[in-house]
């Protein structure tokens, strides 16, 4: 049976700040982030699922994703927690998410990619994100090479 990549487009809105960064990049601002996610399987046939003839449902992915990422990270402020900001002065915000690292286009689809790969079906596997933080700047991330 053919094996096939099938791609899934999702935008977000999200604000960050780069610790230590020498540029303006270092103050809180925000993106209009395009998140493409492709993942690759076989086409199911000759069963009578109501899914034959497909790698998997697109909304099985978007289901995935919007759990994971969009309703997660839409309209937050990310930052890193080394910034060592008390949480109590962003009390206003509820969706004020700290990470263990630098919230970077880079390794923000690297954390992306661990939590997709982490849920989707067994027989689905991750091929590659990308995910844009300007229309003319993105970082992208393939299975293959990690």
């Amino acid at each position: 049976m053919a094996i096939i990549r099938i791609t899934k487009e999702f935008q977000f809105e999200m604000a960050h700040a780069l610790l230590g960064y020498d540029g303006p990049c270092k103050n809180i601002h925000g993106h209009s982030y395009k998140l493409d996610v492709t993942v690759i399987g076989e086409v199911k046939n000759g069963t009578s699922d109501s899914d034959e003839g497909m790698v998997i449902d697109f909304g099985v992915i978007k289901k995935i994703i919007k759990e994971l990422i969009v309703d997660e990270y839409d309209h937050s402020l990310v930052l890193n927690e080394k910034m060592k900001i008390d949480p109590a002065q962003f009390n206003f915000m509820n969706k004020l998410i700290i990470v263990p690292f630098q919230p970077t286009c880079e390794l923000l689809l690297d954390h992306y990619a661990n939590l997709i790969k982490s849920k989707l079906p067994s027989n689905i596997q991750l091929h590659s994100l990308k995910l844009r933080e300007t229309p003319t700047s993105y970082a992208e991330w393939f299975a293959a090479d990690n």
